[in-house]
């Protein structure tokens, strides 16, 4: 385990130094684990920081998010690990230290296990074993998250309304290295590209085809520095032109990843009543877009196309078919 640690150290050793010199160490909360985050008023509210030592303080923003970020996933919470985990990336400009994450999360998990053995020697015969398991389960979190994983690149579209976002965010939790697959969405990208939050409404010059040029090109740039960093990566993107499509399976090809597109097929009705009951979403299309989208049709299409419609369930199981089928080079059942 420590051989390990000062492997994964020296490979991202001039990075952390990068990200000092950028700005990126700094006083942080120290201690962001979930015993030290509540609910109040509806909103998380964070406590207990570590306010006297600069030592342990003054660290790589990173390193403090992966604290939570281990602490999720240690605990069986996968899905909220991995939506925390994108949620701060998409709201940050943090993805070139992805590096980092596995070392941070590990040196994370390491310092909990220590903290459990030897708070161990303080309890009770009933409950020595118990603290010794968890501090177990805590060193065994810490090599496993430093053990790389495949890496892939998937991207679904599809017209707006079709569940592209939905089935990216189920899919993304079990999906290479922890916390899962890093999830990249147009609508936020574009959002962000703007300064503003994924839910602020954008006008109709932030949709012209230039801007959209720069989105497509912000999703390239960012799924290559997640795939570099041994992440695999879910580009959740309409892609209506060929050449979009196309420039997907280039940054694969150029990062020596496999690639899979997935085109979701839905019918129109369920598209248009999925978009006419969206609040509070990163993306602005109503039916008038979707029509649009309709009427130009994505041409041919070479990526997997899947039939998609109201059940969930049925919809996320034909999508893992297809990618499974993908990954093991035969054709998917055509759905019933």
């Amino acid at each position: 385990m420590h051989r390990r640690s000062l492997q994964h150290l020296a490979r991202v050793a001039e990075l952390l130094d990068a990200r000092r010199a950028a700005g990126k160490v700094r006083r942080c909360h120290g201690d962001l684990h979930l015993r030290n985050i509540c609910l109040f008023n509806g909103n998380p509210v964070l406590f207990d920081c570590i306010e006297f030592s600069d030592e342990l303080a003054v660290i790589d923003v990173l390193y403090d998010i992966a604290f939570l970020l281990m602490d999720l996933a240690h605990r069986g919470l996968q899905d909220l690990a991995n939506q925390a985990f994108n949620r701060y990336l998409d709201l940050t400009t943090e993805d070139d230290g992805l590096a980092a994450l596995p070392l941070f999360m590990s040196l994370r998990a390491a310092v909990r296990a220590h903290v459990t053995a030897t708070a161990a020697k303080a309890v009770g015969p009933g409950d020595f074993d118990k603290r010794i398991c968890e501090g177990r389960s805590y060193l065994d979190f810490a090599r496993r998250v430093l053990e790389p994983q495949p890496v892939r690149l998937i991207a679904i579209g599809g017209m707006s309304g079709a569940g592209k976002s939905t089935l990216a965010q189920a899919l993304a939790p079990a999906m290479g290295m922890l916390p899962g697959a890093r999830v990249l969405r147009s609508d936020v990208i574009r959002k962000r590209c703007r300064g503003v939050m994924p839910e602020h409404r954008l006008p109709a010059d932030a949709y012209t085809s230039q801007v959209s040029e720069r989105v497509y090109t912000a999703l390239r740039d960012r799924a290559r520095v997640a795939l570099e960093a041994g992440y695999s990566v879910i580009i959740d993107a309409v892609s209506l032109r060929e050449d979009e499509r196309t420039a997907f399976a280039g940054v694969a090809a150029n990062a020596n990843v496999p690639f899979c597109g997935i085109w979701l097929d839905a019918p129109a009705a369920t598209m248009g009543s999925r978009l006419a009951a969206r609040r509070n979403d990163a993306s602005d299309a109503g039916p008038e877009v979707l029509r649009q989208q309709l009427e130009v049709g994505p041409g041919r299409v070479d990526w997997t196309r899947v039939d998609v419609g109201d059940d969930f369930d049925s919809s996320l199981a034909a999508v893992r078919e297809a990618l499974a089928s993908a990954r093991h080079g035969t054709n998917p059942r055509k759905p019933a």
